[in-house]
């Protein structure tokens, strides 16, 4: 019986996905249109493109010393954080300073006037 469960997301780049999953320190399988995240003595978590999106595919029952709530709240806020900066920067802002307290990033930036 399988208890594979998916988790839609609005994740949509791939590059950034990658970051936020290593800024978390996970070990990552780029396989095109999977990501996979092996875990030690467990089953792995993927990261599946369906349309413009990925979604969170994992049979949660074999996966082990990764909590999924946790897990995609982490990939989620980093993820989040690096479009966030891409975007900015994008529009010509640069970060000035990052404080991340009580599991909040707080972002300053500024843009010079040209």
């Amino acid at each position: 019986m399988s208890h594979i469960s998916r988790i839609k997301t609005q994740i949509v780049e791939k590059d950034l996905l990658l970051k936020a999953l290593q800024d978390l320190e996970y070990p990552v399988a780029d396989e095109g249109e999977t990501v996979k995240v092996p875990i030690r003595f467990s089953y792995p978590i993927l990261f599946e493109r369906r349309g413009q999106t990925y979604e969170i595919v994992a049979d949660w029952w074999g996966v082990r010393g990764v909590k999924r709530a946790e897990f995609v709240n982490q990939v989620l806020q980093r993820y989040a954080y690096h479009a966030a900066r891409a975007k900015l920067e994008e529009q010509g802002f640069d970060l000035i300073e990052e404080v991340q307290e009580k599991g909040e990033i707080r972002l300053v930036l500024r843009r010079m006037a040209g």
